[in-house]
């Protein structure tokens, strides 16, 4: 895949001749022919990707209940506009100004989550050391941070729970033949964040 120079500054470091283009079209199953679009910096290594369907997609959202190991391996795509849920653990992931999307599966996402849980954790734990602190709770928020890594370190074995992807512009999806699609309503539209801008340029701003 050739990179393309794009001719406007980072929207991050503002480095005028830094930015590239990467575009390749693929096949997923079940999810149709699609554009893989990344941006990159190559000064300050900012990077934005995102999934373009060849058919235009209805905005929507997809549900997987998780309640056997095999449906950690169901193949998702998440988009930057798409907005990822666990309702029975009262977490979610909304999409910010620098969300990118993804290929992967519900492990990837779970640990996505893991990965955030941890950081929250270990600054918990630093204020934690901090006599001056509230120490009981903080040890509350300790003991509720290690019962969401437990529920996902066990997801399929113990309690079942519910993966959501509520994506705007209906680039994402879960490839799983249980999964539940359903339209978004009208008031999820009104309050679900759209994520970034797109990364659309001019044929001007483009050169090989």
């Amino acid at each position: 895949m050739d990179e393309q120079d794009i001719n406007i500054p980072c929207p991050i470091c503002h480095q005028e001749g830094q930015l590239r283009m990467v575009a390749h079209v693929d096949e997923i199953p079940y999810f149709g022919e699609h554009t893989q679009v990344t941006v990159m910096c190559h000064a300050c290594g900012w990077r934005q990707t995102d999934f373009i369907p060849a058919e235009g997609k209805k905005a929507g959202a997809w549900s997987l209940l998780i309640d056997e190991p095999k449906k950690l391996r169901s193949r998702v795509v998440r988009s930057s506009s798409c907005t990822v849920r666990i309702p029975e653990l009262d977490l979610e992931v909304m999409p910010g100004t620098n969300s990118t999307g993804y290929v992967s599966n519900i492990e990837g996402v779970l640990n996505r989550f893991v990965d955030i849980i941890n950081m929250v954790r270990r600054d918990v734990v630093r204020d934690l050391s901090n006599p001056d602190s509230e120490q009981d709770e903080l040890l509350d928020s300790l003991q509720t941070l290690d019962g969401l890594l437990e529920s996902i370190e066990n997801a399929g074995d113990a309690s079942p729970f519910t993966v959501d992807f509520l994506d705007p512009n209906g680039h994402s999806m879960i490839l799983d033949q249980d999964a539940n699609e359903r339209e978004l309503t009208a008031e999820e539209l009104k309050e679900l964040p759209i994520g970034p801008d797109p990364a659309v340029f001019s044929s001007d701003d483009v050169t090989n």
